[in-house]
């Protein structure tokens, strides 16, 4: 999906997710979990995972993060709900983007993939 003219770093997806996040909290249950730190600004973010019977049954994350990295994080675990773990594990940048309908310059796209990283690492431990 492509950007809404004018929708620039902080779309309103980013903002409302940022805001009010879906999938923050603690997951009771969680058999799978991740975290990792981006030494250059600082966010954290941690993904928990609750699998089952070969598919991602639940999905929640914590984190001290900035709005696009939040929204990221929020989207991603959003996205694994539902889908089996070979193809959850497969969600890619491009996955999260669409969702966020934002145009991320270069230098904060590290805010959009930390949690998909996270995410993998969950996935695959």
């Amino acid at each position: 999906m492509t950007p809404a003219p004018g929708a620039g770093l902080y779309s309103d997806v980013i903002r409302e997710r940022w805001r009010r996040p879906r999938f923050r909290g603690d997951l009771a249950g969680a058999n799978k979990v991740a975290e990792d730190v981006n030494p250059l600004c600082g966010d954290r973010v941690r993904v928990m995972v609750r699998v089952a019977d070969g598919t991602v049954a639940a999905a929640r994350f914590t984190g001290d993060s900035c709005a696009i990295c939040t929204a990221s994080a929020d989207v991603v675990a959003e996205l694994l709900e539902g889908r089996p773990v070979h193809e959850a594990a497969s969600l890619d940048t491009e996955d999260v983007l669409g969702v966020l309908q934002a145009d991320i310059r270069p230098t904060r796209m590290r805010c959009v993939t930390l949690p998909i990283t996270v995410m993998r690492q969950a996935l695959t431990t």
